[in-house]
């Protein structure tokens, strides 16, 4: 691993997620302490995918103007102030505005560095370099309920904010020491900026398929979070036990992202974004039959598997498709297809099981995995010359052919 691109990009993103992941668990239990009802404090939690939707756009245009170094600066100071406000909360509002900044804040740590890594890791390693980001976050996630736990033992729940505050400050030390951490410097004054409406249009047949395909990755992604310790509570299942079944499903994922990025760089992107939506939408499907303890965590293992060789495939797929003058705008653009769907799939969940059942619920959005892959299928090659091999080698002849007539063409003028 490149040591500039470890200290500039995958450590801070380590430090910032594992404060986040051990604030996430916490907040549902603070804003019941305050009085919230169930229904109450399940929104709050909800508003830090609420803040990511808000702020993705904003982010894509703080970064493009300030460049991407200075963009995580500005999140981690926002950040900061979110958790400290999440610490001090005296009534249930004040929390919520709290954690819809810290959403917000996310958004621009998340961008930034997506930002970067796809300006300057060659198009050769792109993959490797994004599905390491989506596994450094993935560990931090996983670690951070341990952290915040650990405090719980010395100290009260309020304090976890301030663990996440002390990690996220740890985060911007390290960006702002790091050497050569953004080769990318903010657009010249005199340049013309591309408005994001105008970017939008520019690029409306690209959102409107390959965009639909990746709400659709996004929210079966999503799903998996929600049904497996919803299903494990329907089975009676004990929550420590739930707890460790979950943790399993985490461990498999993790231990995949290095791989599936290799697959992606040499093989194309779609030999692991096809397998990925087969493997985990049809592990989601299945999950209703299982009645065991056993049955439930070889599809919990399933799942992680299916989501664990799809690191990092909707943060390349983005990079392969943006648009080099306008990159970090467009990828804002990109992650608000992404967070909308991880913020759509619980709630289709949830719609279906009111109207049905749970089971159908679960089985609902398992369909939708297999209707990604689909989608995914029929829209990458048209728009990523990085789909597959095949594709690669035409984009690859279309330019060797464009440069032969450029270079046979007469001169101007005559």
């Amino acid at each position: 691993m490149n040591r500039s691109l470890l200290t500039s990009a995958y450590l801070p993103a380590l430090l910032y997620e594992t404060g986040l992941g051990a604030v996430t668990p916490v907040v549902a239990l603070v804003a019941a302490g305050m009085g919230a009802r169930l229904d109450q404090a399940a929104l709050i939690v909800a508003l830090v995918g609420v803040g990511q939707i808000l702020g993705d756009v904003p982010a894509g245009a703080l970064a493009a103007r300030v460049g991407d170094r200075r963009a995580m600066l500005v999140a981690a100071l926002v950040a900061c102030v979110a958790l400290t406000i999440g610490a001090l909360a005296p009534t249930l509002p004040v929390l919520a505005v709290g954690v819809l900044l810290t959403g917000a804040a996310s958004a621009v740590f998340h961008l930034a560095r997506q930002a970067y890594l796809t300006e300057v890791v060659p198009v050769v390693n792109r993959a490797r370099a994004l599905s390491t980001l989506g596994g450094v976050s993935r560990i931090g996630v996983f670690l951070g309920p341990f952290l915040g736990a650990a405090v719980l033992h010395v100290a009260d729940l309020r304090a976890v904010f301030w663990l996440a505050v002390g990690t996220t400050v740890a985060a911007a030390a390290v960006v702002g020491l790091a050497r050569d951490v953004d080769d990318r410097h903010p657009a010249p004054r005199g340049r013309p900026r591309v408005s994001t409406a105008g970017l939008v249009r520019r690029h409306r047949r690209l959102l409107a398929t390959l965009g639909l395909a990746v709400v659709l990755v996004g929210a079966v992604r999503a799903t998996r979070q929600v049904v497996l310790p919803l299903w494990s509570e329907h089975l009676g299942f004990a929550p420590a036990t739930t707890s460790l079944v979950f943790g399993i499903s985490g461990a498999v994922d993790m231990l995949l992202f290095y791989p599936a990025g290799k697959v992606m760089d040499r093989r194309g992107r779609l030999w692991v974004a096809v397998p990925s939506m087969l493997v985990l939408g049809g592990a989601i499907a299945v999950l209703p039959l299982t009645s065991t303890l056993g049955g439930l965590a070889v599809v919990a293992m399933v799942m992680g598997f299916g989501n664990g060789i799809g690191s990092g495939i909707l943060m390349t797929l983005g990079a392969d498709v943006a648009p080099p003058d306008a990159r970090a705008q467009f990828l804002g653009v990109w992650r608000v297809f992404q967070d909308s769907g991880a913020a759509a799939g619980p709630l289709v969940v949830s719609a279906v099981a009111a109207a049905g059942s749970l089971a159908a619920g679960i089985v609902t959005m398992g369909a939708a995995g297999l209707l990604a892959a689909g989608a995914l299928a029929a829209t990458v090659p048209r728009w990523s010359e990085h789909a597959t091999a095949r594709t690669r080698a035409r984009a690859a002849a279309a330019r060797a052919a464009a440069a032969r007539a450029g270079a046979t063409d007469p001169p101007s003028g005559q």
